[in-house]
């Protein structure tokens, strides 16, 4: 079954096309009946993002949790392993097991609402606002984006939406901060959650729905802000648009809209993105370092980079600091200030020869969440050669992207704490 392939090429377009500022422009937020755990299952519903787990991560994660949102996220956990993932019995078993949730496991609100969402990781504390996005100011890039998407990720969501006729996890957005967004999620956290819990990873999760005048407040709040932009989930936001037109959605249907929270852009944290290499392209360990060496500053040093410039490299079980060489400062062209743009041009395509990090087998990818230690037991277990910690992208570097209708690199930003799926489920 192909589902929505007619609005592919019109949503690349949009992902390509350089955001412009516009007298009109707006954040447009709608309330909606959310379908969404009952309060004794919540902690247990609740799901990581479908994408950020493989196969046997997310069965290992549902294992003796029956109410786990990954058996509809990720339905193949439930099938035989051998079954491809993209597999039409695995959309209709998702579908399935959700109208078994909805039946034993989930209430629906009686009317529409709005809801604040909060997340707590430690001593970082981050509120944002819940509800339905607009899927034509996605399109005309009133919520920018900054990355590009994969055709095959987008069918699986794509397929996965208009099964369930539902989106199940929320897309990650922000936006610049105002004192009226602020005071206006601060007002509903004072009442009672709907639900409040810590999840296994020590992240806490809290949601509260918003009374009619709050959620006037929020509204005229995000009326203000001009644009807002695509942390994570950009996935999830081209999918809904392809859904929206494989179901006929009219522009005042909820198919012309998609779930989504919003925080403001001051209580955002993104944590860096590493790279690991599997072979040293010829050079020996001493070779290379030498290479390196005459190439850049360098010197032994720790595995966290202290500052924009700076990346840990890790080989043969030791730790060296490398400073790359000046980024430009081309205000037109934002990228390539970037430390991941500046690590692949200087380092890793002269010296490695990985010319298209996309697409390059030699290559892989680290989230920050998993901590440095994670290199070097890749590393250390002949996973890969050498490993490059890196210094966290800014969101301000990421906004400046955004602004300039420009895409960033492959894995740049890693967005901690995450949403989860499950609390908040938008019918369509």
């Amino acid at each position: 079954m192909d589902v929505g392939i007619r609005g592919h090429d019109v949503h690349a377009a949009a992902r390509d096309s350089p955001r412009t500022v516009r007298s009109d422009a707006m954040a447009l937020v709608r309330p909606f009946r959310a379908l969404r755990p009952r309060p004794d299952l919540a902690a247990e519903m609740a799901a990581v993002p479908y994408d950020v787990v493989n196969v046997e991560e997310a069965r290992a994660l549902a294992q003796g949790r029956p109410n786990s949102l990954l058996h509809v996220s990720r339905a193949e956990i439930d099938l035989a392993p051998t079954v491809s993932p993209y597999a039409d019995e695995v959309y209709t078993r998702a579908w399935e097991t959700f109208e078994a949730f909805r039946s034993s496991a989930l209430v629906q609100d009686h009317l529409p609402r709005l809801y604040v969402y909060r997340l707590r990781m430690g001593d970082h504390e981050q509120t944002g606002l819940a509800g339905a996005f607009s899927v034509d100011e996605y399109r005309r890039n009133v919520i920018v984006k900054h990355e590009r998407t994969r055709k095959d990720k987008e069918d699986d969501r794509t397929r996965h939406i208009t099964e369930l006729r539902a989106q199940t996890g929320p897309v990650l957005l922000t936006f610049r901060d105002t004192p009226a967004a602020s005071a206006a999620i601060a007002d509903v956290t004072a009442g009672t959650p709907l639900y409040d819990f810590v999840a296994d990873d020590g992240v806490g999760h809290a949601v509260w729905a918003a009374n009619d005048a709050q959620a006037a407040a929020l509204k005229a709040a995000m009326a203000d802000v001009p644009f807002v932009y695509i942390a994570d989930g950009h996935h999830r936001a081209a999918s809904a648009a392809r859904a929206q037109d494989a179901l006929g959605a009219e522009a005042d249907d909820e198919g012309a809209f998609f779930l989504a929270v919003a925080f403001p852009d001051t209580q955002m944290r993104i944590l860096p993105y590493h790279r690991v290499v599997k072979d040293l392209k010829g050079h020996t360990p001493e070779a290379l370092l030498t290479v390196l060496a005459q190439r850049f500053p360098m010197s032994a040093g720790s595995p966290v980079p202290s500052r924009k410039g700076e990346c840990g490299v890790y080989i043969r079980g030791k730790w060296y600091t490398l400073t790359l060489g000046d980024d430009t400062t081309d205000a037109a062209d934002p990228i390539r200030t970037l430390d991941v743009s500046r690590l692949q041009e200087q380092v890793l395509a002269p010296v490695f020869g990985i010319e298209d990090p996309r697409t390059d087998t030699r290559i892989d990818f680290v989230g920050g969440i998993r901590g440095t230690g994670e290199l070097e037991k890749i590393v250390n277990g002949k996973k890969a050669e050498i490993a490059f910690s890196m210094y966290p992208v800014t969101l301000s570097e990421l906004m400046a992207i955004a602004d300039a209708g420009a895409i960033m690199p492959p894995k740049s930003t890693w967005f901690e704490p995450k949403l989860r799926d499950g609390l908040l489920i938008h019918e369509i």
